[in-house]
């Protein structure tokens, strides 16, 4: 198959859940429910069942409205939330019931810019990204910004362990737990980077890199190794190999679009409306993969503005993420009694 036919691909979609509002990380889990960030009422998470109904955990008791970003699932059932606030981030906890509690809110003294991912290993260590300290994260549209980071908390703490990056998106160690790759959208790159028994990291070194039309986004790895990104603007999927090859799966944009977000980008004037006008068949913005179902060649997809989550068939299985077989019992305990203070719950 040529590029051109390879950009023109595009697989037949399931959708799942309904009344979705920014479904923009998406955490799919072995008993076949599907779990999403949300941006409605004062924010939260969506629960999305095998049948596809669809109930709202909402973020309870603060002053503020969540803005539910990259979101992970814990060993208790909690979600843990990289909050993508106006002018400050930080990581919160949202129990089934939908009490919330903070964190991380800040390092070394100084408040966490707006956050953009959260990783929980089966270790209990956690990886964060902030993609970048501009006020506001427009300003960080553009390949001559590299200010964003990457955070690691565990039993020592948390600190920052990767700095200067070109606006980081998810970060997700591989497979053995050897690297952590991170997506640098607009330096429009893949760096990999060793980890080491202390959790530090060194050996910084480029993947990959992307032309135009491609801005990484998403990342989860697959059984044989490579690395499934999402991009956003040309709602591509592109399966990376561990030397760097990249191979279009699915594209979904418009070449008028795709020209108009590549003029402004050259000209480091991107900004929202090249984000928020895309123009597309089906998706709407891909931001997001998971891999799932009972045989984990089902690829969900988060998608920045849809209001459902859309999926496709692989031919590879998927890597189990941590919270594949995580206890999700008080998750469904919560949504069978379908409010915040369920008679009986005591958490």
């Amino acid at each position: 198959m040529t590029r051109d036919a390879a950009l023109r691909k595009l697989p037949e979609l399931a959708t799942h859940g309904v009344g979705l509002t920014r479904p923009e990380c998406v955490l799919a889990h072995a008993s076949g429910y599907l779990f999403a960030s949300d941006w409605a009422g004062h924010g939260g998470i969506s629960v999305t069942s095998p049948a596809g109904e669809t109930t709202k955990i909402e973020a309870l008791g603060l002053d503020f409205e969540l803005r539910p970003n990259g979101i992970a699932l814990t060993p208790e059932g909690e979600f843990l939330v990289a909050h993508l606030g106006p002018e400050r981030g930080g990581i919160f906890k949202i129990a089934a019931t939908g009490r919330v509690e903070p964190f991380l809110t800040e390092i070394d003294g100084v408040p966490l810019p707006p956050a953009n991912f959260v990783y929980a290993q089966t270790t209990g260590a956690l990886w964060i990204s902030v993609s970048t300290r501009q006020i506001p994260r427009a300003n960080a549209y553009r390949s001559d910004v590299a200010d964003g980071f990457v955070v690691r908390v565990d039993r020592n703490g948390a600190r920052i362990v990767a700095d200067n990056l070109g606006y980081a998106n998810e970060c997700v160690p591989s497979p053995d737990g050897r690297l952590l790759y991170v997506n640098e959208t607009f330096s429009r790159r893949v760096s990999v980077f060793d980890i080491h028994d202390d959790g530090s990291l060194s050996g910084r070194r480029t993947l990959t890199e992307f032309g135009p039309g491609t801005f990484p986004d998403g990342l989860a790895f697959d059984v044989e190794g490579h690395a499934w990104i999402t991009s956003i603007v040309s709602n591509r999927v592109i399966r990376v190999s561990p030397d760097g090859e990249q191979q279009i799966v699915i594209a979904d944009s418009e070449p008028d679009h795709l020209a108009w977000v590549e003029e402004a980008y050259g000209q480091h004037k991107v900004g929202r409306p090249h984000l928020d006008g895309i123009t597309s068949k089906t998706l709407r913005n891909i931001s997001n993969l998971a891999f799932g179902g009972p045989d984990l060649k089902t690829a969900y997809l988060g998608c920045l503005l849809g209001t459902e989550i859309q999926s496709f068939r692989t031919p590879v299985a998927g890597h189990p993420m941590p919270h594949w077989q995580a206890d999700i019992t008080p998750i469904l305990r919560a949504v069978a009694c379908n409010t915040p203070h369920c008679p009986g719950d005591n958490s």
